[in-house]
């Protein structure tokens, strides 16, 4: 019985040994390992672990929100700008209605409508982004996230929003306004209303899209439909309540 108990003892110690010197491994912090540290956060394997924990951050925090719309915009848009009154009220009105805002969090437009929500006592989430020349979110936001990544950040955007505002606005809202296009044309997103605020602004844009990406046969007609154009924000605000109500009381309760 000795002899047979001798190995296994000598087992069990070489296995406390082994989780032992995992722990120090684990728990060492020596000027090489800090140097080995430092070196991974720059890999592809470390920027990896750091979208994973991004999306998680994201989808926990947004997981309750409850139905949505995202607002889009210039950050360059000042107070006293006829379109930053708009947006607050579109958001107001959305809010009232019992519709979480989503902005990019940051000033001008996106400052507007998350004022318009956080005065209705709505969900107000501003999904920051880290940008150089760029500040922390403007202090009308009530759900606040901030990304490093552009492509996790509008991710947040298309998953939790039942529908879509494009105030005038630069190369980012134009970026997301053609990705929203894209993901409705292809089937990514389901049909949702989707506005264009302020005629004036996009009117050009429609008129190329017309005489020129639908006349070479680049989009279908139907593909212009997957948009409207308002200068009323009661009227926008309609829009988006009613195709919203309308398709949640559609959905089988679960």
């Amino acid at each position: 019985m000795s002899e047979s108990q001798g190995p296994t003892r000598a087992s069990s110690n070489r296995q406390r040994e082994a989780r032992g010197s995992e722990d120090r491994q684990l728990l060492s912090w020596t000027p090489e390992a800090r140097d080995e540290a430092a070196a991974f956060t720059h890999t592809d394997q470390w920027r990896v672990l750091r979208i994973f924990s991004e999306f998680v951050e994201g989808f926990d925090s947004l997981a309750e929100i409850g139905p949505a719309v995202s607002i889009f915009g210039s950050a360059r848009t000042s107070a006293d700008d006829p379109m930053y009154e708009a947006a607050e009220q579109v958001a107001g009105l959305v809010a009232k209605a019992g519709l979480t805002v989503i902005t990019g969090g940051g000033p001008g437009i996106m400052e507007a409508a998350n004022k318009g929500a956080a005065e209705m006592d709505g969900i107000s989430v501003g999904a920051n982004i880290e940008l150089p020349f760029e500040q922390g979110s403007n202090s009308y936001v009530t759900l606040d996230l901030t990304f490093r990544y552009f492509f996790v950040r509008k991710t947040m955007f298309a998953k939790y929003a039942n529908g879509f505002v494009f105030f005038p606005g630069g190369f980012g809202t134009l970026d997301e306004m053609f990705e929203i296009f894209t993901l409705i044309q292809t089937g990514k997103l389901d049909p949702m209303p989707v506005v264009l605020f302020g005629t004036s602004y996009w009117q050009g844009m429609l008129d190329w899209m017309k005489t020129t990406m639908l006349a070479g046969g680049k989009i279908s007609a139907n593909d212009l439909d997957l948009f409207s154009m308002s200068d009323d924000p009661g009227e926008t605000a309609r829009i988006l309540i009613e195709a919203i109500l309308e398709a949640n009381a559609a959905r089988p309760n679960v």
